[in-house]
């Protein structure tokens, strides 16, 4: 399904796949959208830039359901691992499907497990909405995982720890795995307790950015702060 991203002078976003696009700046017919060549204008003359959505313009649009890993987070998990368009990878604790989806933009194939029936729905909605064929999605515990020589499994789980021994038997040696936790007092649960495992790094990352407009250059006052803590651990 074709999507457009439909902005504004002032940045408003809209997102089109057929019909008229009724907004408050006016009314944009479905015939001008398609003949568009970089902008279109309502019925009342405002003036919008018109372009192809990519992959992460869509994501952005998918419906959300629990909290979702942020993409600072998911571009430090694809560089820190080394994955690429040849690797299999898992992901327990889906969710609405957010890292599922960025993986699977990486990766030759997914597998996505979700326990809870209400987010697993959510995510097998998201990902047909988005198109997506190399996501195998598993409604069940990840406790007992059944692939094999998988290059990378993330974990964004409460309780981590009822998958490190499957988990350990399924990675290939060199591969990765990644926990994703909320407080510290878990992160050190999980590090005495993934024993087998070559411990690489604890990191957290803060997301701040600048206001820069003409001279006038200043942080937000608004930043991404805490989400959690990424644990890379590798199997040795």
């Amino acid at each position: 399904m074709e999507i457009k991203k439909i902005l504004t002078r002032e940045n408003r976003t809209y997102f089109w796949s057929s019909g008229d696009l009724n907004t408050e700046f006016g009314l944009i017919k479905e015939k001008d959208i398609k003949k568009s060549k970089g902008k279109v204008f309502s019925n009342s003359k405002n003036e919008f830039k018109v372009f192809d959505a990519n992959f992460t313009d869509k994501i952005s649009k998918i419906k959300r359901g629990p909290a979702v890993i942020l993409p600072k987070d998911v571009g430090l998990i694809i560089t820190s691992t080394g994955i690429n368009k040849n690797s299999k990878v898992l992901d327990a604790g889906t969710g609405s499907g957010v890292l599922s989806s960025y993986l699977s933009n990486f990766c030759k194939t997914v597998y996505s497990y979700e326990i809870n029936k209400e987010f697993y729905e959510l995510a097998k909605k998201n990902f047909s909405d988005l198109n997506i064929k190399n996501i195998i999605l598993k409604n069940k515990s990840v406790k007992d995982i059944a692939e094999k020589d998988l290059d990378l499994i993330a974990l964004d789980l409460p309780n981590p720890e009822i998958a490190l021994e499957s988990a350990y038997k399924s990675l290939k040696t060199g591969a990765f795995l990644v926990v994703y936790l909320p407080n510290i007092t878990q992160v050190m649960d999980i590090v005495k307790k993934a024993s087998e495992f070559k411990l690489i790094k604890v990191v957290e990352l803060i997301e701040r950015e600048w206001h820069v407009e003409s001279q006038r250059v200043r942080p937000h006052s608004l930043m991404i702060g805490h989400t959690a803590f990424l644990i890379f651990f590798r199997k040795i």
